[in-house]
């Protein structure tokens, strides 16, 4: 699924007045993370390329500990880690902050680690409340990355609906779930509780993709905007599309549907669009997600597509495309009819031309499973100045494919010359 990025304000040596205070303005606070880890009984299997899950989940926390960017306020909270008996009103409680949200010292932090044990019970929903406390108020990007191999053993409170009243808070919180096991019941919460928050579920299954993904988590929450996406209604057609510009929009596209949105461009200007759809439930073999962008005469101007089969949690497609005066040139050309007239081009308002993007999906829904409401999807639009490229200079760039061969072919051309050259030479001699 793809987001926004946001500058990131680096905190200057002391006694260095910053830039933002200078103006008046105060500085960003910095993004919160809080990781959640799972230390139930199960975390014993070994499973993961030969190690238990717990010595996975340890080494993982390790390499990001160490890989942790130093804006970034990190704190780690454990579930199941310290009563192992069967009351379970005692184990449903059973979650503590093994190292608090702040600057990371990451020798504490590594040897807090080094001492956790699978021991109880899920409290999975109990865990998240508390998760959402140490982090705080205020204005912040704020992140839990919960790990798990179970769902919530507790039932109450139910994981997805502390997840929908962490959101409804409005406190800038988004909750990634990675799940070390391939149980359907698994995946159904933690992707519920994702979805609730704007987050992501990850189904991991080596120990290499646990540390990536959690790394990859962590440097995130410094490049995330404190904005949530804003919500929208893609039209059926490009003409009754909400207009869009640059920013992070959120929408739900039914099973197979298309959907369109409209967004003026200025000349000189290049669209970057990217869009993800999340199967948020069981989903057929065989799907796709398909991106373009096209004028309002529905001639396509580039597109973007991804497509797979079997299981999956997120698809993407991205694309760019210049409105200069050569895109403009080319797609006047590609307008005119046979006759010699001109079908016309995109609409242009004040300088601005409208582009039509459209966003459809192939994904079907196995016997049983829910349609509605449609999946989710995250809709990326950034719009930047044109690449100013001079097109002669352009034409003879690698991507355009045509002077590689040539240069190839040239150096084919006096290989060989000289290679026969040397072969007759040694041939004479030899005589």
């Amino acid at each position: 699924m793809a987001a926004a990025l946001c500058s990131v304000f680096a905190l200057l040596p002391a006694g260095t007045l910053p830039a933002a205070a200078a103006d008046g303005q105060a500085e960003p606070p910095p993004p919160r993370v809080e990781l959640v880890l799972d230390v139930s009984g199960s975390m014993n299997a070994r499973d993961l390329d030969g190690q238990s899950r717990m010595s996975a989940a340890q080494r993982a926390f390790n390499e990001v500990i160490d890989a942790v960017p130093d804006e970034v306020q990190l704190g780690i909270r454990t579930l199941g880690a310290n009563y192992p008996g069967e009351d379970k009103k005692i184990g449903c409680q059973d979650s503590e902050q093994l190292y608090p949200v702040g600057p990371v010292n990451r020798t504490e932090a590594k040897t807090a680690v080094a001492t956790l044990r699978p021991t109880g019970w899920t409290p999975i929903g109990y865990a998240l409340r508390r998760a959402d406390e140490d982090l705080g108020k205020g204005d912040g990007t704020r992140r839990i990355v919960l790990i798990t191999d179970g769902e919530d053993s507790c039932g109450q409170p139910d994981p997805c609906d502390v997840a929908r009243e962490l959101a409804a808070k409005g406190t800038h919180l988004v909750v990634d779930t990675l799940g070390l096991t391939l149980d359907e019941k698994v995946r159904e919460q933690l992707s519920c509780i994702a979805e609730a928050t704007g987050g992501t579920y990850t189904a991991v299954q080596h120990t290499d993709q646990l540390s990536d993904r959690l790394q990859q988590l962590v440097r995130r929450s410094a490049d995330t905007p404190v904005e949530k996406p804003t919500a929208v209604i893609g039209a059926g057609s490009c003409e009754d599309a909400p207009v869009l510009g640059t920013g992070v929009y959120t929408d739900r596209q039914k099973f197979e549907e298309h959907r369109w949105y409209r967004v003026p461009v200025e000349q000189g200007q290049e669209l970057r669009a990217s869009v993800s759809v999340a199967a948020d439930r069981e989903v057929g073999n065989d799907y796709g997600v398909l991106l373009r962008t096209l004028d309002e005469n529905g001639r396509e101007l580039v597109r973007g597509t991804d497509a797979d089969s079997g299981r999956t949690d997120v698809v993407s497609a991205g694309l760019r495309y210049p409105f200069t005066d050569d895109a403009a040139d080319a797609d006047e050309a590609e307008s005119s009819t046979s006759d010699g007239s001109d079908s016309g081009d995109a609409t242009e308002e004040d300088g601005a031309r409208v582009a039509c993007l459209e966003v459809a999906n192939s994904f079907s829904a196995p016997p049983g499973v829910k349609r509605e409401p449609g999946l989710p999807v995250e809709l990326s639009i950034d719009i930047v100045d044109a690449p100013s490229e001079p097109a002669d200079l352009a034409a003879f760039g690698l991507g355009s494919g045509w002077i590689l061969l040539v240069v190839l072919t040239g150096t084919g051309l006096v290989v060989g010359a000289v290679w026969g050259l040397v072969t007759r030479l040694t041939a004479g001699r030899t005589h």
